[in-house]
């Protein structure tokens, strides 16, 4: 493929604009072929970060015309028909430099949603054993390919209204744990996702699903964190003298066979 592309790079942090380069076309071209021209060959000032290449990493997503995504793995005949690139760093993100942001506010979420490992066995007991019908590791393993690359935070309408939302892959991960048989940190857990910036704050946009690079969906994640932080809540906040019924409601509640909110006015009303 012969030809030339018109493109629009961001330049400078976050009072910076876009200069234009013109690129030649190639066949097989990738975004992130596209940027390291760029860079080598007419601006070596250009700042951006890539590692793997072969989308195993997600250090290269940037934003590309609007949207999302892994720069080694989009191809410029699928995003740039008409001949012209725009690329700019992710959103919801502080700029360091050009394409460069900063992730440390991304990964402390994952930290404040509780999403480290706090083991229940030692290194001396045997492993334990999970078998792979078990529902909770099902709901881990639709999760669990998360490689934390940030597409989803970007994404996200909601980490744009609201800065200090925990954001869908910080959820997501916290939703994994959850459902970790072998962690001991469950409990605590749920209070630290059941806050103003946690997965209550949701509005089910499904962003994060539809950019997910890895076809994760974030959303139902959240949605069963949603269920799990309403059933901890009615396990702790009533007292009932019959407690089978309360166990019965919270089981239908995790299963999604009852609405959380419903069944908090089923309590109130009895």
């Amino acid at each position: 493929m012969q030809g030339t592309l018109s493109v629009s790079v961001w330049r400078g942090g976050e009072a910076g604009s876009f200069q234009s380069y013109e690129v030649p076309r190639r066949g097989n071209q990738t975004v992130l072929d596209v940027v390291t021209y760029v860079q080598r060959k007419l601006d070596g000032s250009l700042s951006y970060r890539f590692a793997c290449r072969v989308g195993m990493c997600g250090s290269c997503a940037m934003m590309v015309n609007g949207r999302p995504r892994w720069t080694c793995r989009t191809r410029v005949s699928r995003v740039a028909s008409s001949g012209k690139l725009t690329i700019a760093p992710l959103r919801n993100l502080p700029v360091i430099k050009d394409l460069t942001v900063d992730m440390t506010d991304f990964f402390d979420k994952w930290a404040k949603a509780g999403g480290v490992f706090k083991p229940t066995a030692t290194r001396a007991e045997d492993f334990a054993a999970i078998r792979p019908t078990d529902s909770k590791r099902r709901h881990a393993d639709a999760g669990i390919e998360c490689i934390g690359c940030g597409i989803c935070y970007a994404a996200c309408d909601v980490v744009a209204w609201k800065p200090g939302y925990l954001g869908p892959a910080a959820l997501n991960r916290a939703w994994t744990l959850v459902n970790d048989t072998r962690d001991g940190n469950g409990a605590a857990r749920l209070r630290a996702v059941a806050g103003d910036d946690g997965c209550l704050a949701c509005h089910s946009q499904q962003g994060c699903q539809e950019h997910c690079p890895k076809h994760l969906n974030p959303t139902a994640a959240i949605a069963g964190l949603k269920r799990a932080v309403a059933v901890a809540a009615l396990r702790t906040r009533w007292e009932l003298g019959d407690h089978s019924a309360l166990d019965a409601l919270a089981a239908a509640v995790a299963a999604g066979e009852q609405d959380p909110y419903a069944a908090a006015d089923a309590l109130l009303g009895e």
